[in-house]
């Protein structure tokens, strides 16, 4: 039984049924607080002057259906978790209430009342995860801005935890992950919740330009230095002075620029190219890398010495194959942006269109997500983003016909069908894993317990997915 705070939940019963209702009573009142009623009508009245974390709501009944009262719960008390119960509905009328927003699905007669305890369970526990997160980002916003910073898993928690010890600190932080993960942006976050938020934030891709620009480009330069050197001009050191700097992919520069650079960061001197003299700067350094360093320093791309004075205090930030739950998210704020920016109708997205997303690597991670979704955007042409709005390579990479098997599933008995799919889930489930139970438990959010007796009913050996 799932309880928070040592509460029990309240479920409120819908249905017009008399037996239906006392079953799932009786089922259910050992362990929540169970309220009842006969109709929609009857319900609102209950859901007025009670507090219920999951209403359970038979579809087709007389007077108000179950459609009209899902879309009022999903209105007026957005935080119940809705289960629709289907017998005389329709498929059509399920799926619409699914794409309306119910929760979960369970289908009349309800012959295994375990399984609609499962599902009250599963509905408990993510709303128990949905309020956790909310509570935890409520804190976190008041006490330092993280606009700009999309994501609710677990790993953006752990690091905006982080970011809010390491932002007043004043000292070098070294910046990790993959190419377009939002390095910056937490660079950005990092600094505007610091002491220095108050003077400039500079940053500066260090591969983007070559050797002597980038030296003049961060020291500045005299006039006359180099041929284009027409004037005099300050660099990004004594732009940042104050302020914060952020030297991105500070791996692609040089092992003489990497002295310069070294000096700059322990004494806080800089000299212009074709300067005289020295200029003392008062700098917050974030640097940042999409490469092994210490691979680098092997390598003899990166000086020890210089790893060390930036590797002060290490940010890695996960790629988003690692933290899907934050995919939809980033899809939303997109969908917004892009929507605004050529001018249509916010659109809303499939959920083929979605699924496709949530099950796409992202090698490219944030940045490949956010092109992905302008394309989808810029090439809508209804109110709904589908598959074939995404770029080919996503959507025919990730588009497949049903293979005979699916048809094949339909000529028979729902029971065997019910086999046959859950032997081919599993072993689809283990291939895709390597056979790392652990790894397929967290991704079907199936108890490794249970994976196993799945694997005994249905005849699976998982260390046949192992390579050897």
């Amino acid at each position: 039984m799932f309880e928070n705070n040592g509460k029990k939940a309240k479920i409120l019963i819908v249905d017009d049924e008399k037996d239906t209702r006392d079953i799932f009573r009786r089922h259910l009142e050992d362990e929540y607080l169970i309220d009842t009623a006969d109709s929609a009508m009857a319900a609102l009245e209950k859901l007025e002057n009670n507090s219920y974390q999951i209403a359970l709501s038979d579809l087709v009944m007389p007077g108000e259906d179950g459609l009209s009262l899902l879309k009022k719960i999903k209105k007026n008390w957005p935080e119940i978790a809705v289960m629709v119960i289907s017998g005389k509905a329709s498929i059509e009328m399920a799926v619409n209430a699914m794409k309306i927003g119910a929760d979960e699905f369970i289908e009349k007669p309800v012959e295994d009342l375990d399984l609609l305890k499962l599902k009250i369970e599963k509905l408990l526990k993510a709303k128990w995860q949905t309020d956790e997160i909310k509570r935890l980002r409520s804190i976190l916003d008041k006490e330092f801005d993280r606009t700009h910073i999309v994501g609710n898993s677990l790993a953006i928690q752990k690091i905006m935890e982080k970011v809010k010890k390491i932002a007043p600190l004043d000292t070098t932080i070294l910046i990790s992950g993959e190419t377009g993960v939002g390095k910056e942006l937490i660079a950005d976050l990092i600094y505007r919740n610091s002491s220095r938020s108050n003077k400039n934030f500079v940053a500066i891709n260090c591969g983007s330009l070559p050797e002597n620009l980038l030296e003049s480009t961060l020291f500045g330069h005299k006039k006359g230095s180099f041929t284009s050197a027409i004037k005099d001009k300050i660099g990004y050191f004594q732009e940042a002075d104050g302020g914060t700097l952020f030297l991105d992919e500070i791996t692609e520069t040089s092992l003489e620029f990497q002295v310069k650079l070294l000096r700059a960061l322990e004494k806080g001197i800089i000299r212009q190219v074709g300067g005289e003299s020295d200029v003392t700067v008062d700098v917050r350094i974030i640097a940042a890398t999409n490469k092994d360093l210490e691979e680098e320093i092997v390598n003899k791309n990166l000086r020890e010495d210089l790893y060390y004075r930036l590797n002060v205090i290490n940010l890695h930030i996960p790629p988003l194959r690692e933290r899907v739950g934050d995919i939809k998210l980033l899809v939303s704020k997109f969908i917004s942006g892009f929507s605004n920016k050529y001018k249509k109708q916010e659109l809303k997205i499939s959920n083929a269109t979605l699924s496709i997303l949530l099950n796409h690597q992202w090698k490219g991670n944030i940045r490949e997500l956010k092109n992905t979704i302008e394309h989808a955007v810029a090439l809508a042409s209804h109110d709904t983003i589908i598959p074939e709005d995404l770029p080919d390579y996503i959507y025919k990479g990730e588009s497949k016909e049903p293979d005979s098997t699916t048809f094949h599933f339909l000529e028979l008995p729902y029971h065997e069908a019910k086999m046959k799919f859950e032997k081919k889930y599993i072993e689809s489930l283990m291939n895709k894993c390597d056979g790392d139970v652990t790894k397929a438990s967290r991704i079907s959010d199936i108890k490794r317990q249970n994976l196993y007796d799945k694997f005994k009913r249905c005849n699976i050996n998982p260390d046949d997915f192992r390579d050897n």
